[in-house]
């Protein structure tokens, strides 16, 4: 694949799914029984999405258990595609389409020298919105906290360390939500009230 990249002056990227594509065709050309090469292709389908979400596999630990199985498709190039194609296909959690009460952790992930501010929902830590930013002053979280409310999301509360940007920036775009320390009894406690107020809603 290297090879032909270079010599077409294409990138990797583009050629992987194209390649994908290729053998998938030749497959159901030349098989004997169609049907049972379509069943094989749903089977490995979903043994990648096994891999990946169950087994927590990296791609290149599952190129490597495809390729022991035989399978054609086990480039790193393919998989990545594969599972960009799926995500793009899924909804995004930012796009609410009702008003929805969130509790939710926030925290910084150092990307190189630069911050990415996550903000996950409590309860199945779905991510609710991640971005690459320059810094982690006050204004940044309070952007970061702003485009949720924009998508719908109402903050019940937060928990989270005690960054000063991020507690600052938190209490200013939603000042009349909580705001927890990141340890257990309190996230407990906030958690049995919010819960309580969700079945009584």
């Amino acid at each position: 694949m290297t090879a032909i990249a270079t010599y077409d002056q294409i990138s990797r990227t583009f050629l992987s799914p194209l390649l994908c594509r290729v053998h998938l065709q030749l497959e159901t050309l030349f098989s004997d029984d169609k049907l049972l090469c379509q069943k094989d292709h749903r089977h490995f389908a979903h043994l990648r999405l096994l891999l990946r979400l169950e087994g927590n596999c990296s791609l290149l630990s599952m190129a490597s258990i495809l390729k022991a199985l035989d399978y054609h498709l086990h480039a790193v190039g393919a998989l990545s595609q594969c599972f960009h194609s799926a995500g793009q296909a899924l909804p995004s959690t930012l796009l609410m389409p009702a008003q929805t009460g969130v509790f939710s952790l926030s925290d910084e992930i150092f990307a190189r020298p630069a911050p990415l501010v996550v903000t996950l929902a409590a309860s199945s830590t779905a991510i609710l919105n991640i971005e690459l930013a320059s810094e982690r002053a006050a204004a940044t979280w309070r952007a970061h906290c702003e485009a949720l409310a924009a998508h719908h999301g109402c903050s019940l509360g937060m928990a989270s360390d005690r960054g000063l940007g991020l507690v600052a920036g938190y209490r200013a775009a939603c000042d009349m939500a909580w705001w927890v320390a990141e340890y257990f009894p309190a996230c407990r406690d906030r958690c049995e009230v919010l819960h309580h107020m969700e079945r009584t809603a």
